[in-house]
């Protein structure tokens, strides 16, 4: 019984820490998908042109811009976080290839951390999650409106089951974004069609569809869900009772033994101190079957024996290793103890593999360290005398790229067909080339022949792109000196091309 509860309570464990990692990765997840990227911006826009530009789509709770030490300027790209999904979801759909600043950023996801490698198939759940509520989220809202306002505008696409607004901290005032959830699919997909971009009370509502679910974004519990010590252990004998009562049934049936499952159902749970301070009372026969004074029944029958207070507890025989074999018992009595033995054996064995199986796993789960969140993978805490010395290090080390950049190699008349195939061969002396890009960028919008060519190269190797670099710069091509630099892996893995 001892044993039983031990893994009872470890099986335990390992489903709560399970759960708990789970729910931890989820939590991870929908914080990835509060951010988007934003590439192709104006050297000359300040942050807060990007908050104004990007505020109406929901609060914002961080804008991250890549500053290069040396120009003390930004790089041309940023990271948008906002506080939900849905306002994320939304700057993605609307504001990628809008023009500030002279320029049409870009807006994209953000990649996929490579530590998360199952990020995708989590975000996907939860957008099937969602499917199933027929919920909208609405964004620039007025702040003299309430939710009344907003309920008696909705309504008319359609029966509402409920409106609730953000509230702020205080609570007089909301956040200016809330979720409606109607009855049906049909209301829900006309009133975003509808109420897009729809002038409210002087601003431009936002409306799409929620993609997570009611109370998604509550979080981990900060506290332990785990039963309390006492609790745990009570659940845990009384799951080995029960355990235990199957295993007696099974093994009293596989005998014959039908009459002793009777007594057997009443199966206290007896401390192990207890248990072993108690005299073992004789063993009571089956009836039918005579048991001599030195014979013990077959390995892993439980016997129903009677300790004091009239309490009946089943006691598991042990097989005797010594004496002679009773001459009154068949052949086939002998042959049914073989084979019981061999059964009991095999399921010890079984159950100390998966003892010591659960044992690891367990130990795996509790030695591991909680894994980071994203605020804590970005951000930095040094301690220390050279702490100043060690940020600056950290912002002027090399960031190490994968692709070249050639410009002025070729005009506008010059790109073809055949034009790509050319420079992935002409790349190959250096290295093993990934793929080629030929970009055409407008330098106005006015004049469509005033146009660059911009072509990326993208190596296997950071060593092979420094080397076809070295290579291909100040050399001529067609009549041109090409100019050859390494390209910002960031923005080419964000198909940013206007660096």
């Amino acid at each position: 019984m001892e044993q039983s509860i031990r893994m009872v309570l470890m099986k335990q464990t390992i489903a709560y820490q399970q759960q708990k990692n789970k729910t931890f990765q989820r939590h991870q997840v929908l914080v990835l998908m509060c951010r988007v990227y934003v590439g192709s911006i104006s050297f000359e826009l300040k942050e807060d042109t990007i908050r104004q530009s990007f505020l109406p789509f929901g609060p914002i709770k961080s804008i991250n811009m890549s500053w290069d030490p040396v120009t003390q300027k930004h790089k041309g790209f940023a990271f948008v976080e906002y506080e939900i999904p849905e306002a994320a979801q939304l700057a993605l759909e609307q504001m990628n290839g809008v023009m500030i600043g002279g320029r049409n950023i870009k807006v994209n996801v953000v990649g996929r951390p490579s530590n998360m490698p199952q990020a995708q198939a989590v975000i996907d759940e939860i957008q099937e999650e969602a499917k199933q509520y027929n919920r909208i989220y609405v964004a620039s809202i007025h702040q003299d409106l309430n939710e009344e306002d907003i309920k008696s505008v909705f309504e008319a696409f359609g029966p509402i089951v409920y409106c609730k607004l953000a509230q702020g901290p205080t609570g007089n005032k909301h956040k200016g974004y809330g979720f409606i959830e109607y009855e049906t699919a049909q209301a829900a997909n006309e009133a975003i069609a509808s109420m897009n971009l729809f002038d409210l009370g002087g601003q431009y509502l936002r409306v799409g569809r929620a993609i997570t679910p009611p109370n998604a974004l509550l979080g981990p519990s900060t506290g332990s869900n785990v039963l309390p010590t006492a609790a745990a252990v009570a659940a845990a004998a009384a799951t080995a009772k029960i355990q235990a009562m199957d295993a007696v049934a099974s093994n009293v049936a596989a005998l014959g033994l039908s009459k002793l499952t009777q007594p057997a159902a009443s199966i206290p749970i007896v401390a192990p101190a207890q248990a072993s301070s108690l005299a073992a009372p004789p063993v009571i026969a089956p009836p039918g079957l005579a048991l001599p004074a030195a014979v013990v029944p077959p390995p892993g029958v439980a016997i129903p024996q009677k300790l004091p207070n009239n309490i009946i507890q089943p006691a598991l025989v042990q097989p005797v290793l010594s004496g002679p074999v009773p001459t009154n018992l068949s052949q086939a009595q002998i042959s049914n103890r073989s084979t019981v033995a061999h059964q009991q054996e095999a399921m010890r064995r079984a159950a100390e593999a998966q003892l010591k199986q659960q044992e690891e796993l367990q130990k795996k789960l509790l030695d591991q360290n909680e894994p980071q969140t994203l605020q804590q993978q970005e951000n930095m805490s040094i301690k220390g005398q050279n702490a100043r010395h060690f940020v600056m290090q950290k912002l002027m080390r090399k960031v190490d790229s994968r692709v070249v950049i050639l410009r002025n190699m070729v005009g506008p008349e010059d790109v073809d067909e055949s034009l790509q195939d050319e420079i992935q061969e002409e790349c190959s002396k250096y290295g093993q080339v990934e793929r080629v890009i030929i970009y055409n960028e407008r330098q106005s919008e006015d004049d469509e022949n005033d146009v660059i060519v911009k072509i990326f190269v993208e190596f296997y190797e950071t060593w092979e792109a420094e080397k076809a670099r070295d290579s291909l710069t100040g050399r001529y091509f067609g009549g041109r000196m090409v100019q050859a630099s390494l390209y910002d892996q960031t923005l080419f893995e964000h198909s940013d091309f206007s660096g």
